[in-house]
């Protein structure tokens, strides 16, 4: 009995086709997305925001409060520790 003409070396080639091509489409779709985000960036800055705090800033509203919170004890703490 023959394999099916979409199995090649018990490797279902569509499938394997499918995937790959969704996985090149998100990759596009990511491209281009940071290719947006980076526009934002750079209109940000020219409305005089300063893009590293932005970009901190994106950074904690990502975050859980309570590890926040623990950071910036840290941070405090290792400061007072160094005389700043």
């Amino acid at each position: 009995m023959a394999k099916p003409a979409t199995e090649v070396g018990g490797i279902a080639a569509d499938r394997l086709r499918s995937i790959i091509e969704r996985i090149e489409r998100l990759e596009e779709e990511r491209k281009a997305l940071a290719s947006d985000i980076k526009d934002i960036y750079a209109e940000a800055k020219s409305a005089g925001f300063d893009t590293k705090v932005v970009r901190q800033i994106i950074s904690i509203r990502k975050k859980e409060p309570a590890e926040v919170e623990e950071q910036e004890t840290l941070l405090d703490l290792y400061k007072r520790a160094l005389g700043m």
